[in-house]
């Protein structure tokens, strides 16, 4: 059996949740993301997707982190996307989605 080709590991701290994305965000694995953070959408909740190690994006990938802004959006909780490597900001420059991520502008943001 092959490794995941996609996970995520919680780290949860007192004022927000970072979700660390690691492998392929594609049509298999976009249900893995929006399952797992969408248990901790919440009103005043931050949410960051750490996509550090997230390797490749496709169309349905994009799709989960958009599906992710909506419910958060709706629900009064802040969805972040920080660490996007080069070909996944590619992406999502691309589909004119960057602005809607408020840390996702600065590549160089780092949690502290």
């Amino acid at each position: 059996m092959n490794p995941p080709q996609f996970s995520v590991n919680v780290d949860v701290q007192p004022d927000f949740i970072t979700v660390h994305c690691s492998g392929r965000l594609t049509i298999e694995n976009g249900t893995i993301l929006r399952t797992e953070v969408q248990k901790f959408i919440k009103p005043g909740a931050r949410i960051v997707l750490d996509l550090t190690n997230v390797t490749h994006c496709d169309s349905m990938g994009l799709g989960a982190c958009i599906s992710l802004y909506v419910s958060s959006k709706s629900a009064g909780c802040r969805l972040e996307i920080i660490n996007l490597g080069q070909k996944v900001r590619q992406l999502f420059s691309m589909a004119n989605i960057l602005s809607l991520f408020e840390s996702a502008a600065d590549s160089t943001t780092r949690m502290p």
